[in-house]
């Protein structure tokens, strides 16, 4: 980690200073015996989705039980800090909590949470929880401990699909699409392997560089597409529920130890019923998401067939395996044995 921010950080530190005003300009674990704390929480989805929903839901807890003592101050849509720069501002200390899609941690040296990014390895959100929920998904969470940060939890939004100006139903039908991803090794091989090209972008500049062809498509929970307007720049939504995206909550451990431990309770607590209202509402969103789309008629939705999907999956077995000598098999053989045994006999 850098000695000092780089410019973009501390001219964002510098405004944050300026609007903040009063107790929120200070660093929140400077005293114990401060009167009031800010949480600073940045994400970069919108308000209305899943994960900015759980969120302002925590919000409400935390300022409720602490009599407004402590307060959330949360960011959403990349005002503050976007995909590219959110886990360094939390290691800098310019933020105090974010909530990245797993994908974000392989970049910054914890490739194992690249396992959930694994295509068509999940078939419902059940499975997804034996992971999050049981040891596999503690001994994640423990080794952020390596950069000094704070695993408080998993939550869901649901399963990916792909989108573009054309269906997205057969390998055939990638070749030679660009296809914006997220910072994901497993995501970028998952698109070679279907014969399109992966674009790393953030998902703030998703929605413009599909508008200007930067990019020709890319893969969303349908809450996502739907929120972030991508209806209007996509014509074909492709339903392949190939991926799962989910979040961990995420602080450091400078601010967290630094919180009165009666403090760190509430919080935790305020978090643990934040994020599992969050996992209660994540397919219910998507489902409406879906409905909202089908009744605005500006994209074609299109389910594959059994044998369509048989052929994506197929396409892209060899991700699996290249993940397995990047991260090491024992942790595939983990994942596999979390899973119901009849999907892997």
């Amino acid at each position: 980690m850098p000695a000092t921010a780089p410019p973009d950080l501390l001219r964002r530190r510098q405004w944050l200073g300026r609007v903040g005003g009063g107790a929120a300009t200070a660093l929140p674990w400077a005293s114990q015996a401060a009167a009031s704390t800010t949480i600073r929480l940045s994400h970069v989805v919108a308000p209305d989705t899943p994960k900015g929903m759980t969120l302002e839901r925590f919000r409400t807890l935390v300022e409720e039980r602490s009599g407004q003592r402590i307060r959330v101050q949360i960011y959403p849509q990349g005002q503050l800090y976007g995909d590219q720069d959110e886990m360094q501002a939390l290691q800098l200390g310019a933020v105090d909590m974010v909530a990245p899609s797993l994908s974000k941690f392989g970049p910054i040296g914890f490739p194992e949470f690249e396992l959930f990014d694994l295509p068509f390895l999940f078939n419902s959100v059940t499975e997804v929880r034996r992971l999050t929920q049981g040891p596999l998904g503690q001994r994640l969470l423990e080794r952020l401990g390596r950069q000094r940060l704070l695993g408080l939890g998993f939550f869901d939004n649901g399963f990916k699909h792909m989108s573009a100006n054309r269906p997205l139903l057969e390998p055939a039908h990638f070749i030679g699409l660009r296809m914006r991803v997220q910072a994901s090794r497993v995501i970028a091989q998952q698109m070679r392997a279907l014969g399109a090209q992966p674009v790393t972008l953030p998902f703030s500049e998703t929605r413009r560089a599909l508008e200007t062809g930067v990019v020709d498509g890319t893969e969303n929970p349908v809450s996502n597409f739907w929120t972030q307007g991508m209806q209007t720049v996509q014509s074909d939504l492709s339903l392949t529920q190939h991926g799962y995206l989910g979040y961990a909550v995420v602080t450091h451990q400078r601010f967290w130890f630094n919180l009165p431990a009666p403090d760190r309770s509430l919080v935790q607590q305020a978090l643990r019923e934040a994020l599992m209202f969050g996992n209660s509402i994540a397919d219910a969103h998507n489902d409406k998401a879906l409905a909202a789309l089908q009744v605005a008629g500006s994209v074609r939705v299109h389910r594959p067939n059994n044998a369509q999907l048989t052929r994506l999956r197929q396409a892209v077995l060899p991700v699996q395996a290249d993940l397995a000598q990047r991260i090491g098999q024992p942790w595939l053989d983990a994942l596999h044995d979390a899973l119901p045994k009849e999907r892997h006999g």
